[in-house]
This record gives structure tokens, sequence and C-alpha cells, in this order.
């Protein structure tokens, strides 16, 4: 065996590790990992090394910042306990779904060595429901009164489109439609920042968590800011239901993005949903899309708002890669809008 065969490329690393080639660069760039450069220059990854980048990504699924992963490796246990208590309240409430399936399948097994057959009704029950619509109204313009219908909810929710495709109005919509949703506007710099601060005065438990949530991010490197803190002080609200943010890099630099969409990731399946409008790749990374989360494309063409799968080649799919940027010509667009024509 020649020795290039004991290396993978960046990508093939990435494919392996379920992570996406920018993730492991930016564990380079942190002195995470060190991966071998061929006389080319290209990165390759020898046994070793994918035994170290799998430790990262581990630690990383377990909920830590890249500051707790380089003090783990170090053999530092700080901040070990609370990521650990987060991670197991989650995987406790994914069991406690999954035991009262395995109850009701214990009870069909039991039933059919007894010779009596299950009904439909019972074998239905061993799967979840078939999903009737979360939510369901009639769109508003641009779409002029057709029916939507949105019959899953994930952890993260993209809301994404072109300009003019009418994403604003569907964000808008679903936070009016959603039980007790919250929206969260583009005054967060202002009028939204300064309720925030108020709140956070007025009970000491929400900022407690907020501050942990400040702490946590500021080790990925995020720059803590007013629109930043808004974020955060809804997210870690306890009231309401669904929280619908209006493009949510806005304020934020390309380091606090990728703070951020971590941050939301770590919160776990069992997380208050979050729709998010979005145009930045900086946080919809379509290589990192996860199973907790779900994109929800607004057509150019005003056909109806649709789910698309994060893969090359799904219907939708090459339509919001191309609505992505990255944070620098985001910065550029934005304050853009699509104004309806008169007439």
């Amino acid at each position: 065996m020649t020795a290039s065969a004991w290396f993978l490329s960046a990508s093939e690393a990435a494919r392996r590790l379920g992570v996406s080639a920018k993730a492991l660069r930016l564990y380079e760039e942190r002195g995470l990992v060190s991966p071998h450069r061929t006389d080319a220059g290209w990165r390759a990854y020898g046994p070793e090394m994918m035994r170290r980048a799998a430790e990262v990504v581990s630690l990383r699924q377990l909920g830590f910042s890249l500051a707790q992963v380089e003090r783990v490796l170090a053999g530092d246990p700080r901040g070990l306990e609370p990521a650990l208590a987060r991670h197991q309240s989650q995987l406790e409430g994914q069991l406690g779904e999954l035991r009262d399936i395995v109850e009701r399948i214990r009870a069909v097994r039991e039933d059919l060595a007894q010779g009596k057959s299950p009904s439909a009704a019972d074998l239905a029950r061993l799967t979840p429901p078939a999903a009737d619509p979360i939510v369901a109204f009639d769109l508003p313009w641009p779409w002029g009164g057709e029916r939507f219908e949105l019959r899953e909810v994930r952890a993260i929710n993209y809301i994404i489109g072109s300009l003019g495709s009418g994403k604003t109005r569907l964000a808008m919509r679903l936070a009016e439609a959603l039980p007790d949703a919250v929206f969260v506007g583009l005054d967060r710099a202002g009028r939204t920042a300064e309720a925030s601060r108020r709140r956070l005065e007025a009970d000491p438990a929400l900022r407690a968590r907020v501050e942990g949530a400040l702490a946590w991010l500021a080790e990925e490197g995020a720059e803590i800011s007013a629109p930043l803190l808004a974020l955060i002080v809804a997210l870690e609200s306890e009231t309401g239901g669904a929280l619908v943010i209006d493009m949510i890099e806005q304020g934020l630099d390309e380091t606090t993005q990728r703070a951020l969409i971590a941050h939301l990731r770590r919160r776990g399946p069992l997380a208050r949903p979050l729709f998010a409008m979005t145009r930045s790749c900086a946080l919809l990374d379509l290589a990192a899309v996860g199973p907790n989360e779900l994109i929800l494309l607004c057509p150019a063409n005003h056909s109806p708002p649709t789910v698309v799968a994060p893969y090359p080649g799904a219907p939708g799919y090459e339509a919001v890669a191309t609505c992505l940027a990255s944070p620098a010509v985001r910065a550029r667009t934005e304050g853009l809008a699509a104004t309806r024509a008169a007439g």
C-alpha cells in the first residue's frame, strides 16, 4: 500500500466524519487539528489526525464550544458538567418518547402471543401518526390566496428566497398562525434591544441563562452586540411558542453568524422551534444541514413555498443555493427590499 493510501483529502475526511469541509477548516484555524500538507499544498488527513478530528466532532456534538473542546483535549475539565447535563436532558427527552412506542409494541406482541390479532389502529399507533398540518392558511400577496400547509416543524427552520419572493410576508403570516409564536423584527439594535435589557433586569433566571449562552458564544469568537443580545434573550425566554426571526444575520459579522448557528444546533431536537429568515451561507451551510433542520423555499416565480431537501439534485436545491451569499455580499445588499409595482 502506498503512503498516500493512508491519507484522505479534506473533502473525504469531512464526509467520513459527517461534517462540512468548512467545519474542518475552522477546527484547523483554532489549532484543534493539524492536517498534513502535500507537496502541492493540499490538506491530507492520516489515521492519527482522523482520530483527533473525530474526537473534536464528538465533543462538538455534545454541545461544547471550540474553547471548551480545546480545554478538554488539553485535559482541563472546566465546563464539562453543564454541557453534559444539557446533553443528558436532551437524551432523556428522546428516551421518553421512544419508551412509549416500545411499550405499545410490547403490548401488541403480547396480544399476538395469546392469539389476538392486532387491529389496523393498534399497528398505526406503533409509529408517529401521519402528520396533520401543523399550520395552514391562505397565502398573502404575492401568492394571491393559495393554500399553504406545513406538516413538519423542526428545531431550526430556515425561510429563504430571493428579493421579492415573499419570504418576509410568509414569516409574518407564520408568526400569526403558529400558536403563541413570537416575531423578532429588524429593530434588534433599537427598541427590541432596549426591551431585552429591561427583561433581563426584571428576570434573574432569564439573565443567568442569557449570560451562559453569551459566554459560550464569546468562546466561539462571537462579537457580543445589541442585535445578538436581543436574539439570545428571545431564544432563552420560556414564554411563547415558536420564534420567527426576520433576517437573522442582520447586524452580525461572519464569525458571530457561525457561532450562532453552532449555538442553535446544540439546543437539540426538542428545543423551542425557530423559524429564521436568512440568505447567508454562513448560517445556512447546505453541506452542514442536520436532521433537526428544515429548509422552506419561497420560489421566485411565486409558486407556493416548498420544503427543500439539503442535497444536490433535490427539487429546489439549486434555487436555494442561488439565494445564498457570503456575509460580505449580504452586508452590501442589507436594507434592499423588493416593492410591489404600482397600478
